[in-house]
């Protein structure tokens, strides 16, 4: 019995160590759960509102679409690690925020920002420029992004508190 156990262990601990850290590098930041603070900092950046549409870039397990949606906006969350969706659409679901917030399994390269009033995440230094020329390209003029620990290289935030910043577009160039 307790080999069984052992090797179940070892399966399901290689299996998270693939789904939770190894499958996410080269594509974003690997998963690190944000604290019920820094959560709670973001959202209230963030000022997302009733009819407004927000999106959490890699967002993990839900927690701050789950935060942005019950500010009153339609909360989006594009994650590409399938594990991470599962729990994130249950987490929904258990605080009954079906039809407010939604977790999308697939690269947030591929979304299509220009529908998002505003914007979150946790990214890698290693793919900020890239970022933000996306968001340059789609994101409407007013947007703002809060992006926690990583600064854009040449985006000016409007603000800061700690290791967030939010930033807010201006018009397009």
């Amino acid at each position: 019995m307790t080999a069984a156990v052992l090797t179940l262990a070892l399966v399901l601990g290689s299996f998270l160590v693939v789904f939770l850290f190894l499958f996410p590098l080269g594509r974003g930041a690997v998963y690190a759960a944000s604290t019920p603070e820094k959560v709670s900092l973001m959202a209230e950046m963030s000022a997302a509102a009733p009819g407004e549409r927000a999106a959490d870039l890699g967002s993990g397990d839900g927690r701050i679409v789950i935060a942005l949606a019950r500010r009153g906006a339609e909360a989006h969350g594009y994650e590409i690690n399938p594990v991470l969706v599962l729990l994130s659409r249950r987490a929904i679901r258990r605080h009954g925020l079906e039809g407010r917030a939604v977790v999308h399994w697939r690269s947030f390269w591929r979304a299509d920002l220009s529908r998002f009033d505003v914007l979150t995440l946790f990214q890698g230094s290693f793919i900020m420029r890239r970022l933000e020329g996306k968001v340059r390209r789609e994101m409407p003029p007013g947007a703002r992004i809060i992006s926690d620990f990583w600064a854009f290289p040449s985006l000016a935030p409007e603000r800061r508190i700690g290791t967030v910043y939010r930033y807010r577009l201006g018009p397009r160039r």
